[in-house]
């Protein structure tokens, strides 16, 4: 019996209470980045229009790695904060997962930049040339979250179903108390996932006179990805090496100093 009083205390301190603490320290850390985001933004317009390659300088290739990231950020905090109540809502019952799941495979089967004309064109009409460019990557963030969430949904253990049903631990109390802590892990991996996605779309979001028919570079989005495409047509080749250089370590300190370190930690916390 003292074995067993000892494992339940071991569990209720190192699971539901630490990481717990950990999941909440995230969501306020992610809070304060788009707090900082959002008033750095007041004093750079990421709407401004391509400058001349032949007069660009280092403060403004470090002005186009911020507004790039800034467009990451709020695409993957939106697709962050709608894969939650997505993954729950296919989850939730039995016949809801047998109709959505599929539905929902096939959706994310399809390319995100197949609907990134008519985005652009909707975008444009209301002059919200950014909104496009965070949309397009939003859409191909989402699914990587949604689908590790709902395969971290799957490994929650019956027997902690059955004690959050005795404990009368629902809604809410249930939500921030078993499950977000519960697919952590999950979330974490979709994240990681879903960046390097993102990465791969930006080249594209921000030249978006591509998807504009008789379109020119007006459209076009300062920042990292519209300096690679300019440079390369342009045949600039230390710009483009330059803008691939600060695009390579700034993904390699994201995936050193915060992706790698949080998998690393979310893995003692993975039910087996």
């Amino acid at each position: 019996m003292a074995a067993v009083r000892h494992y339940h205390h071991h569990y209720h301190f190192s699971y539901t209470t630490s990481l717990k603490r950990h999941f909440l320290s995230v969501l306020v850390v992610l809070f304060v980045l788009f707090l900082l985001l959002f008033f750095a933004f007041r004093f750079i317009t990421p709407t401004k229009p391509l400058i001349n390659l032949d007069q660009i300088s280092a403060l403004d290739l470090l002005e186009a790695t911020f507004v790039t990231f800034y467009r990451l950020t709020w695409a993957y905090i939106l697709a962050l904060v709608t894969s939650i109540p997505l993954a729950l809502l296919i989850t939730s019952k039995p016949k809801v997962e047998k109709v959505l799941l599929p539905f929902f495979d096939i959706l994310q089967s399809i390319p995100a930049l197949a609907f990134f004309p008519i985005i652009v064109l909707v975008f444009i009409k209301a002059n919200f040339f950014d909104g496009a460019a965070v949309f397009i990557i939003f859409l191909s963030m989402l699914w990587n979250l949604v689908f590790s969430m709902i395969g971290g949904l799957k490994t929650i253990p019956q027997d902690i179903e059955s004690a959050a049903f005795v404990f009368k631990a629902t809604g809410w109390k249930k939500l921030f108390n078993i499950t977000l802590p519960a697919i952590f892990p999950y979330i974490i991996t979709g994240s990681l996932l879903a960046w390097a996605q993102g990465w791969n779309v930006i080249i594209v979001a921000e030249v978006l006179h591509n998807y504009i028919p008789g379109g020119t570079s007006f459209y076009d989005l300062f920042g990292l990805g519209s300096l690679l495409v300019q440079a390369s047509y342009q045949g600039k080749n230390s710009i483009f090496l330059a803008s691939i250089l600060v695009m390579v370590i700034l993904i390699t300190l994201l995936n050193f100093f915060i992706w790698q370190k949080l998998l690393h930690f979310v893995e003692r916390y993975k039910f087996d």
